[in-house]
Parts: C-alpha cells; sequence; structure tokens
C-alpha cells in the first residue's frame, strides 16, 4: 500500500513514526511519502518537506507567512497527485491539514486522520468540514470521543494516547550512567522545557534561566528540541553567572531522572506528567496572538494534564504571570514534600484516564482495514 503522511511539528513526527513501524509490521510491502522530520525519515520513504520549514507559531506569525504557506499547500496537492497513494494520512496540524483533506476527499482519496484537531478548544464549527472531508478520526484523549460522538453524531475511534506507548518501550538507565554520559553533577536536577520553536524558546528559557541562582541545591538541565542547533541555546546560557547544562536528544532520560521540571505548554506538559516529575507549566507568547488566542479559546486550562483532569492538577502561568516571582513561588511548592505527593497522586488518576498501551498499533490495523476493504 502507499501511504502520504502530513505531521507538521516534532510531535506530529514522533507520532507519525511509530505509526508508520507499526503500518510497516502490518503491511510489509507499505510505501512512505510524507510531510514530516528526522524520526519519519529513519523509518523510510521519501521526505517531501520537513517540518521546520513549516513551524510558523500563533496569529501574527501565520498572517506574516501566509504567501509561503499557500504555495506549500498547492505544491502538496500536485505532490499527492503525483503520488496517487491509497490513503493520505493527516497527524493534527489543522490549518493546513483541513485544507488538504477537502481538496482529497474531493479527488476520491480516503483520508485518516490520526490525532485529531482540537477543536474542542476553538474554532468548533470545523465540525462540519471534518464530517465532509475525514472519512476516518482516529482520537488520543478520552473526552474526544464523546465529544465527537454525543455532541456532534460523527463516530470515532479512540485509540488510546501514543506518548504511552513511546515512555513504555524506552531502555531505562541508571542516574549514574545518565549523569556520566552528560557530565552532569550529584544534585537533584530541575528539567527546563522551554518548547520547540526559536521563537518560543527565546522567550520562554530568559524567564526559566532567572531563577537557576536561587536553587543551589539543584542542578538546571535544559532539554534541547531536536530541530534546533546548539549553538541558538548557547547563545542564550553562556551569559549566565550559574551553570546550566543543555542536553540534545534526550528528552526522556531526562525526564526519567529529574525531580521537577518547568515546562512551555504543549505536549511536553503530559510527557512530564507520565514520567510522574511533579511540574509548573508555563506560557508566554506575541502579545497579539494571545490576545486574539484569549478571544477565541474558551478553555479553562491550556495544559493537557488540566484539560484531561479537568481540573487544575499543575500550575500554569500564563502571560505576565510567567515572571520570576511566580515561578519562585510555584517551583518551591513542588519541591515541598506535601506539593510533590499530591500532584504524583493527581498523575495517576491521569494515567488511569488516558486507557492503555497500543495507540499506533490500533490505528495502524484501523488504517490498514479500511484500505484493504475500500480496495475490494
Amino acid at each position: 500500500m502507499k501511504y502520504y503522511i502530513i505531521a507538521g511539528e516534532a510531535s506530529g513526527d514522533l507520532h507519525a513514526s511509530n505509526l508508520m513501524q507499526a503500518l510497516l509490521e502490518k503491511d510489509p510491502e507499505a510505501d512512505f511519502r510524507f510531510w514530516g522530520g528526522d524520526l519519519m525519515a529513519a523509518v523510510g520513504g521519501i521526505l517531501v518537506k520537513h517540518y521546520k520549514d513549516l513551524a510558523f507559531m500563533g496569529f501574527w506569525e501565520v498572517i506574516t507567512n501566509l504567501k509561503t504557506i499557500f504555495k506549500n499547500i498547492t505544491f502538496c496537492k500536485e505532490d499527492i497527485a503525483a503520488y496517487n497513494p491509497d490513503a493520505i494520512i493527516f497527524i493534527d496540524y489543522p490549518g493546513f491539514n483541513m485544507r488538504i483533506a477537502k481538496w482529497a476527499k474531493a479527488n476520491s482519496y480516503a483520508t485518516h486522520y490520526y490525532i485529531s484537531p482540537q477543536i474542542w478548544a476553538w474554532k468548533e464549527n470545523r465540525i462540519h468540514a471534518i464530517k465532509r472531508d475525514v472519512d476516518h478520526m482516529y482520537v488520543i484523549l478520552p473526552f474526544e470521543k464523546d465529544f465527537y460522538e454525543d455532541k456532534h453524531n460523527f463516530k470515532v475511534h479512540f485509540v488510546g494516547h501514543p506518548l504511552l506507548d513511546q515512555i513504555e518501550k524506552r531502555t531505562e538507565i541508571s542516574f549514574k550512567d545518565f549523569k556520566t554520559k552528560h557530565q552532569l553533577e550529584d544534585k537533584p536536577i530541575i528539567a527546563l522545557l522551554p518548547g520547540s520553536r526559536q521563537q518560543e524558546i527565546s522567550k520562554m528559557l530568559a524567564v526559566m534561566l532567572s531563577v537557576v541562582s536561587d536553587y543551589p541545591d539543584y542542578q538546571f538541565v535544559i532539554a534541547g528540541a531536536p530541530s534546533q542547533e546548539e549553538a541558538f541555546y548557547e547563545s542564550i546560557i553562556s551569559s549566565l553567572p550559574a551553570k546550566v547544562k543543555l542536553i540534545q536528544n534526550d528528552t526522556y532520560d531526562l525526564l526519567s531522572k529529574s525531580h521537577a521540571a518547568l515546562v512551555t505548554s504543549g505536549t511536553a506538559t503530559l510527557e512530564t506528567a507520565l514520567f510522574n516529575v511533579p511540574e509548573v507549566v508555563c506560557y508566554k507568547g506575541n502579545l497579539i496572538s494571545y490576545w486574539i488566542a484569549k478571544q477565541i479559546v474558551k478553555l479553562d486550562f491550556i495544559s493537557l494534564v488540566n484539560l484531561i483532569m479537568d481540573r487544575e492538577v499543575v500550575k500554569e502561568l500564563i502571560q505576565n504571570e510567567f515572571n520570576t516571582k511566580q515561578l519562585e513561588i510555584e517551583l518551591d511548592k513542588i519541591l515541598q514534600p506535601d506539593g510533590r505527593e499530591k500532584m504524583l497522586e493527581d498523575y495517576k488518576a491521569l494515567k488511569t484516564k488516558l486507557g492503555g498501551v497500543g495507540a499506533s498499533q490500533k490505528t495502524a490495523e484501523l488504517i490498514l482495514k479500511s484500505v484493504q476493504s475500500h480496495l475490494k
């Protein structure tokens, strides 16, 4: 079978690569052509465009890059037509993918959407386009199934969260070996996860690093994004009086050895929770983009942990609240035994809600079954 896959971000690259591996297990002759990243490329197939050339963060940034975005949409349609796949698989990234899905459905391609657009957060009217243009939707958050089926009468498959698979299959490393590997000190680690795009890293990391000198009994370690060069981080941390380490491409091992974490809102908030690391969630965006988002998004929380639990489990410091003073107040709380114990208990309930492992395998099986049925 021929599969055309579109992932536009680092998290999409991760989940798509696992899905590709699962498809290969069930369909050894699978042929892939895709938009994504290095993890997908490592599985095999043809990488058409890398996600680092596609990611525009925030409303203002999208507006100022519209010419490039529309050029990519036109090219993508032409590339799909030339490849003529048996199935097109969209991985999140709705602004781009929903436009391609509309064209694909009109041209009789089978459309599969893995990891739903967050229409429960904003742009709920996209449900009409999803019903029209998406043949099969595979959701990874438990409340999404109720949202689609009960509220909008659109059948979806809840397959569980793929992060559970990714975390379970990793090989554990001892703290001693991890410390030696990265030349770390013999102190508890506070991990800093400032995001994956340069513009958000620049905003987030400066504030995160402002607390370092006040915690001499801990070592602060930055989780470098795979899409960014070490030199970019060094330009930010080189002027610091306190020593801060950067670790590239080893975020899961870092989280597994961390005592606490400061995390930019996004998938990383859920990853941190699944590793049982108490965290403070941080977000500061472009002022115009944030103002527009506030008018549109009607959610009580921004982190996946709180959204899934439907209550505040982890503290969220947003925009002006994300400052050195507030960050230290919240970090102190999760470094204390009572605060840690409460958060870790909540994490147990979170894992129960997410269901079991096997999201990639379930999704691959459903996609292959659908493609085979369609070809009969």
